[in-house]
């Protein structure tokens, strides 16, 4: 074989190579993979269900959690951490709003015996309900804080500080709730900002196309992905993942970085707690979202996120999060039990993880 023969060999094998590890090409994967799946229950389920208006509507709406707490978790994954609290940071949202828009206090009328409950809600509206959104989104924020600054400050591994944290997050939410579910006493604007647009009969929703909690996430997806790509923290947060020393020496805040990082993390929670107390009829329900950190953890590596470090993907994420979606509505609809469900996504992660694992081998060889 000539030398030129052989370069062109290499050549053709090298640009093979690069075609198979572009990002476009793993986006375009991880979508047909989103394709095939719902192909697969748009088949199996009987009568056309699954492909439903409603339906289609209800796996937006509930993707729309995953995939606005997997803001955060992208970043915490990229960073070659992981979150194990986000689901009871979402709890704990939801409980704080529902508190919130329920505190009230006893006023004895003059001239009377009896107590009368005052609710500040019936005396401001359009007040209380914006306070206990910022409330609660500042207490989902500072859960986050608290996550960085333990695994910084006393240099533990993310896995032990956010299973303690989240423990800790899930019984703060039931002491607040007293253990049991809050029913506020007036419906607000909260509780209806995952309500469906499309498939509603009243014409002041149908004109949006998608509930506002949607368009709330994709203006969040937007500013994430925003930031991972152009700003100085984003290059930080990838360069902290692919190795934390090198980043060090490099002049990275590695310390500062993972703070944030964790800290953003507790935001976009707490934003996806918003979502799921519209989602859940505007219940204060201290043990909702359970095992949700198993979904969002599933979305963001299904999405190419590493459990190494230094990759992954906004868009990956969101497809992700869409893959959990269809799979939980779709075993809804064949009647398969949840333990079913709960293997199925196991299953899942476990192979994610291993084609991750075997795309880093061919990397390394080529």
């Amino acid at each position: 074989m000539s030398a030129s023969t052989k370069n062109r060999t290499a050549g053709d094998s090298a640009e093979s190579s690069s075609i198979w590890q572009s990002k476009w090409f793993d986006t375009a994967s991880r979508f047909l993979a989103l394709i095939a799946v719902f192909s697969f229950f748009a088949i199996m389920v009987k009568e056309g269900k699954f492909y439903t208006a409603r339906n289609l509507e209800n796996i937006l709406r509930q993707s729309a959690v995953y995939a606005t707490a997997a803001l955060g978790m992208t970043m915490v994954i990229i960073t070659a951490g992981i979150d194990l609290s986000v689901g009871s940071v979402i709890a704990l949202t939801v409980v704080v709003i529902a508190w919130m828009l329920n505190i009230h206090w006893d006023v004895i009328p003059v001239g009377g015996g009896e107590t009368e409950v005052v609710f500040l809600i019936h005396q401001w509206p359009v007040l209380v309900p914006i306070l206990a959104v910022l409330v609660a989104l500042l207490m989902a924020t500072l859960a986050g804080l608290l996550n960085g600054t333990t695994l910084v400050g006393q240099r533990l591994v993310p896995f032990i500080v956010t299973l303690g944290t989240m423990g800790i997050f899930r019984g703060v939410a039931k002491l607040i709730a007293h253990e049991k579910d809050i029913y506020p006493q007036e419906d607000t604007w909260i509780a209806d900002i995952m309500d469906p647009t499309l498939t509603s009969v009243d014409p002041s929703r149908s004109w949006m196309l998608l509930p506002p909690g949607v368009w709330l996430l994709l203006i969040a997806a937007v500013g994430a992905a925003l930031l991972l790509r152009y700003t100085r923290l984003g290059r930080h947060i990838y360069a902290v993942g692919s190795n934390a020393e090198t980043a060090r020496l490099c002049g990275v805040p590695v310390g500062r970085t993972k703070i944030l990082v964790y800290t953003l993390a507790g935001f976009f929670g707490g934003l996806a707690g918003l979502m799921q107390f519209s989602i859940a009829g505007g219940i204060g329900a201290p043990t909702t979202a359970v095992a949700y950190e198993l979904h969002i953890i599933a979305a963001v590596v299904i999405g190419g996120a590493s459990f190494s470090g230094g990759e992954g993907s906004i868009l990956g994420s969101f497809i992700g999060a869409l893959i959990i979606a269809v799979l939980y509505m779709g075993c809804q609809l064949m009647l398969w039990p949840k333990s079913v469900q709960e293997i199925v996504i196991g299953v899942i992660i476990i192979q994610a993880v291993a084609l991750d694992q075997f795309r880093r081998r061919r990397m390394a060889l080529s």
